[in-house]
């Protein structure tokens, strides 16, 4: 699934537009956003590509691990 990954005052937001969902990545699994899962604030969790520090913002293919529904 594309997602666009982007630097806000707050943090790095997420974009599907698959989705149209744009929500607040909340939790990282590693210290850094690439190559681990990252949760959003609504609870999905998404598997991101294992990048070195791109340039944001940046589409990406990343699979979505959970709804968030179980949460």
């Amino acid at each position: 699934m594309k997602v666009m990954i982007r630097e806000t005052p707050k943090g790095l937001e997420a974009y599907v537009p698959k989705k149209d969902l744009e929500e607040m990545i909340v939790e990282t699994e590693k210290p850094g956003l690439w190559g681990g899962w990252a949760r959003l604030s609504n609870g999905r969790v998404f598997a991101m590509p294992d990048l070195d520090d791109p340039k944001l913002p940046i589409t990406v293919d990343a699979v979505r691990v959970s709804t968030g529904a179980e949460a």
